[in-house]
Order: structure tokens, then sequence, then C-alpha cells
């Protein structure tokens, strides 16, 4: 195996027994990884509202401490003990226990069981994928999944709830480029024009889409993917169309769902649960090559904001308040050479 550095810069949060919350950059020593196959030099990451729930105290994500935060990340291969993942592959890895359980992508370095790993798509460069990241994957995650159950170009249209984070971007410019009319969602008007670049034919405000109402409303949603919960949610649930489906990944507003059966047993809705963490690894690794293709969000990467490990704590902040415009990555360390 090859030798790796005697230590590697990584933001950590740790709380002791007895000790109080930290968070910051530290140097880290390759005897702290957890056990892999692959270990990989990590070139850029994605900040998620997950990570910034995993760097607060009461977040209620981390699993242990210390932990190196970063549920994405992208590289190049360093040291491997599996032959499907070579010394000076390109790979990427997202979602299972990454960032959460164990230590992910705000370190130089990161070992993951090659199980989890995903050769990294033709076409795609380390910053390519982490543009998309996680939130892309989700994004892309829902609209095949909707898809998949018939919704189809011309059907009508397609509402995207928290349109100005990062899965709503991403799944505004995955549907658009498929054909379909897509809406937008959001409470910041003044990211209408980039979501319109990316997209979006028309827009709700955020009172339209929140607060109680009938139990069911006029029809009027094909399909509709929500990333925020439970404030919109229970309105996309009463305005869809007979037999259309929400592909809800988000629970930014809230966990809790108010809401009745009626949209279920008068016009057969259906509720698909994105969960990208836990997706077998042969379908993770055939999403990941569609993103790369048919599902390339195109145009996603204009909303990019570009931070580093020493200026990635105002970001985590900044998107657990709600506070981001699009996608944030992370440049943790340059490529190798």
């Amino acid at each position: 195996m090859p030798e790796l550095p005697a230590s590697f810069r990584a933001f950590v949060v740790d709380k002791p027994a007895g000790g109080p919350f930290s968070r910051g950059v530290r140097e880290m020593d390759p005897r702290d990884l957890p056990p892999g196959e692959v270990t990989v030099r990590v070139e850029w990451s994605g900040v998620n509202f997950k990570d910034a729930l995993a760097a607060r105290e009461d977040g209620r994500v981390a699993r242990g401490y210390p932990l190196i935060p970063g549920i994405d990340l992208a590289g190049t291969v360093v040291a491997s003990e599996d032959d499907a993942f070579p010394v000076g592959s390109a790979v990427l890895a997202n979602g299972y226990d990454i960032g959460v359980a164990r230590h992910g992508g705000y370190g130089e370095l990161a070992r993951i069981p090659s199980a989890w790993a995903v050769p990294m798509p033709a076409g795609l460069t380390a910053k390519d994928a982490m543009e998309i990241g996680t939130a892309g994957f989700t994004a892309a995650m829902s609209v095949a999944a909707l898809e998949d159950r018939g919704l189809e170009p011309g059907a009508g249209p397609v509402l995207v709830t928290g349109a100005s984070g990062g899965v709503g971007s991403a799944a505004i410019a995955i549907l658009s480029a498929r054909g379909h009319e897509v809406w937008a969602a959001t409470g910041k008007a003044d990211e209408h024009d980039r979501l319109r670049d990316l997209g979006a034919s028309g827009f709700l405000a955020r009172e339209e889409v929140t607060g109680p109402g009938r139990p069911l409303e006029r029809e009027r949603w094909a399909g509709a993917v929500d990333t925020v919960g439970a404030a919109t949610l229970p309105y996309v649930l009463r305005t869809l169309r007979i037999g259309a489906a929400v592909a809800s990944s988000g629970n930014a507003s809230g966990a809790e769902l108010a809401t009745t059966v009626f949209p279920f047993i008068l016009r057969g809705c259906a509720l698909l649960g994105m969960d990208s963490a836990n997706m077998a690894i042969e379908r993770r690794r055939a999403l990941w090559g569609r993103l790369a293709g048919d599902l390339l969000p195109r145009g996603i990467a204009d909303g990019i904001t570009e931070v580093t490990l020493d200026t990635l704590e105002p970001a985590l902040d900044a998107i657990h308040a709600g506070l981001a415009r699009g996608r944030w990555v992370v440049r943790v360390a340059a490529p190798a050479g």
C-alpha cells in the first residue's frame, strides 16, 4: 500500500465526554480513518443541509465524535485493497454512513468500503460530480421515480418546492431539459431569474403553498418534487391531479405531515419517499452514470458557490438558516501532481 502522509487537514466536529462541543479545522492522523478498502485524496465535497445539521450540537445527525462531516466526496484513489479501484483512479461516493457515522468528505483523506465507491462517470471531473453532489443525485432520483411511475413530458405542469435550494434547482434543470413544464415554489423572489434560466416557466410564492387548506383542492400538478416537508407537502398532495405522484426528499420545515387520506383514496395519488442514503450500490452507480448523460442538470454550475475548509463554517450556518442559493461546493485539496 502506498505510504500516506503523516497528517491531513480536516474540518472536525467534536464533543468529548463531559466536554464542550467544538468544530473547526484541525490536523488528523490517517490512522484515525475508519476501516475500508479504498483511501481517497478528496478534492471536492459539497455543502448539504445534512452536513449543516452534523456540524451543530443540536443537529441530531452526528452519531459519534469526533466526526469529519461531508456526506459526499470526489477525488483520486491513493491506496486500495480492491483491484476494481486501482491507485490513481477517479471515484466519488455519497450516502450510506459517510459524514454521519464515519469520517466523510471534509478531510483531505477519506477511507470508504469499496462497496460504497462509484467510479467517476466518463465526462465528469471531481468538481463536476460535487457540483451535482447529493443534491443533484436526489433530484435525479426524484425525476426518475416520477417518470418510472408514468410522468411524461406534456402531461401537465410539475411543481418543485424549495426551488432555490440545491435539490430544487437541480430538479428544475433536469425536468426542464427532459421537456416538462416546471413551476417553482420559492420564498425568494430575487431567485426568479436564475430559476428561469434553469428552466422554470412559472412561480408560486411561499404563502401560496403553505398554510391550511381544504382536504382536496383544484387538480393542478401532474407531478411534484417536494424538498421542504411539513410546510409544503400538504398543499402538494391536495392539489395533485388524479393518479399523480410527489417525490418527497426534504424536511427542512419539519418532519410532521398534516394531511388526509383523500388524495390517496379519491385521486389515487402517491407519495414517493426518496432515500438517497441507502440506495443499493449498483443502482447508485447506474444513476450516477445517467447524471453524466440524460439526467445531467444542465446549467446548475452557473449557481455554484465555492468555499474551502477554512471558510466552510459560515457556509454551513448559512445553509442551515436557509440563506443558501443553489449548490455550494468545498475545495478540499488540490489534485495530486
